[in-house]
């Protein structure tokens, strides 16, 4: 990894944005050669962050187009009832994470725990719900309590990624698009009871009609999805084509090799917790799949949190992870402005 490609930006050079003139707050990227993200200040004490928000909708909308995220930091009231406050400011529509692929707790309202790894493993860069064909299109976080080393949340630009990808890989995946397939059942995995939020089959069954996937019940009441969804998409404000899919984490190839051996040598590939595959059913080349991660790698983007930091993120535009940490960590997460592409190809 070089610092090229993957920048700790403290201390680095930052590149003004001129703001209004009122100017309560100052706002400056991290490095000239990054618009991802705009770090907003304010210029005085005691300025909150949902207060402020209300007067400036329209500046904080055409910010997170251009910029794909904005890193708030220094407000007050930066606690859960203001990430949620804040939220409804920008949106009338947050959301609950609904059909989820990683375990998270409610904490209040419309606000979760980011999710529970362990604190040894990385997340790897993505959009959230991209495995779906309903997302946010904006998603918030809170830094309540930074870790004592590491647990940074690294960003990329979705638009960067979709740009450094081959022309013809891009072009191959549009096409033939992503299918997703899960098993649910075990415990290698989120149960479907915790997926779906019911423990009611039919109701299960509804979701899964209503958005176009496919299912089947097995044995000791197993379930088992499948969905067809897009590998790229276009933002619906800006235009822009943007990298948007979780092929990179649900392959087995992101699996440790000696975890991916084991699970093989217990069961059928097709009974794996989860996989992806091209849209008609074929194996991805892993080849892709390495060429993909290595575009997130060389977009990444990572800084320090530090308590009361709030990240706007444009859902589309900017994906985001975690990196392994120490010591005690808390951040929390809210979603909100529901944007859907039902059936399940590049818009």
């Amino acid at each position: 990894m070089t610092f090229s490609s993957r920048q700790r930006l403290t201390g680095i050079r930052r590149r003004s944005v001129q703001v209004s003139s009122e100017s309560l707050i100052t706002a400056q990227t991290l490095a000239a050669d990054r618009r991802l993200p705009l770090v907003v200040r304010p210029t005085q004490g005691s300025l909150n962050l949902a207060a402020w928000a209300e007067t400036q909708r329209d500046w904080i909308e055409t910010k997170l187009h251009h910029h794909g995220g904005l890193l708030f930091r220094g407000f007050d009231s930066a606690d859960t009832l203001g990430l949620e406050q804040f939220l409804n400011v920008l949106s009338d529509n947050l959301l609950d994470y609904a059909y989820r692929s990683t375990p998270r707790t409610q904490v209040s309202g419309k606000v979760y725990t980011s999710t529970e790894y362990p604190a040894s493993q990385t997340i790897p860069l993505h959009n959230e719900m991209a495995y779906s064909r309903q997302w946010p299109l904006k998603i918030a976080f809170l830094c309540v309590q930074p870790a004592v080393s590491g647990g940074m949340t690294p960003i990329a630009d979705s638009r960067q990624v979709y740009q450094a990808l081959p022309t013809d890989l891009r072009s191959r995946w549009q096409q033939q698009q992503i299918l997703y397939v899960r098993n649910y059942g075990g415990s290698l995995d989120l149960p479907w009871q915790t997926v779906f939020q019911t423990d009611d089959p039919a109701a299960v069954e509804a979701f899964c009609q209503a958005n176009g996937m496919t299912w089947s019940w097995g044995n000791g009441n197993r379930l088992r999805t499948q969905q067809i969804c897009q590998a790229v998409a276009r933002h619906p404000h800006t235009g822009d084509w943007v990298w948007f899919n979780q092929a990179h984490l649900f392959h087995i190839s992101n699996l440790e090799p000696a975890v991916r051996e084991g699970l093989l040598a217990d069961i059928a590939e097709a009974d794996l917790p989860r996989n992806a595959y091209y849209g008609d059913g074929s194996a991805l080349d892993e080849a892709d799949v390495a060429i993909i991660r290595a575009a997130y790698q060389a977009h990444t983007v990572m800084f320090p949190w530090q308590q009361g930091d709030v990240l706007l993120l444009d859902n589309m535009l900017a994906a985001h992870g975690r990196t392994p940490y120490s010591g005690p960590r808390k951040v929390l997460v809210g979603m909100a402005q529901p944007h859907q592409n039902l059936a399940g190809v590049a818009d």
